[in-house]
């Protein structure tokens, strides 16, 4: 992501910006985690997405601490939290390609929705 060159190494300049990137998230985790237990739980996480500006029902956000909770005690640790919110922030850029009305819905064929999601960075 900072390999500017893709050469397979960092300048010290992209060190900088990669610094930079992670400092910044963790004063957005800290902000965050209201109770400085060094995770963020279902409603801190449901607090933070609606802070960035998501409404997502109490099902989606019970889903993603699933999804991103390592250890399964419902709660997120901070690599997992800058992995889930990226995740979201990729999915949800590549929906609204698709969502032209900005609506909220779409209709897509199978094959789009396959090319849409792994056409994505956010898998491993």
């Amino acid at each position: 992501m900072f390999d500017k060159q893709n050469r397979g190494v960092i300048s010290f300049e992209d060190f900088g910006a990669l610094w930079k990137y992670v400092s910044d998230w963790q004063n957005c985790f800290k902000s965050f985690d209201r109770d400085n237990s060094g995770n963020i739980d279902r409603q801190e996480l449901k607090n933070a997405l609606t802070a960035f500006g998501y409404r997502l029902s109490d099902e989606v956000v019970n889903i993603m601490v699933q999804k991103f909770d390592r250890f399964g005690r419902g709660t997120i640790l901070f690599d997992d939290f800058i992995q889930c919110c990226v995740t979201l922030h990729t999915l949800t850029s590549a929906f609204r390609q698709f969502d032209t009305d900005q609506d909220g819905v779409i209709t897509i064929h199978y094959e789009q929705f396959l090319k849409m999601v792994f056409g994505l960075k956010c898998w491993p």
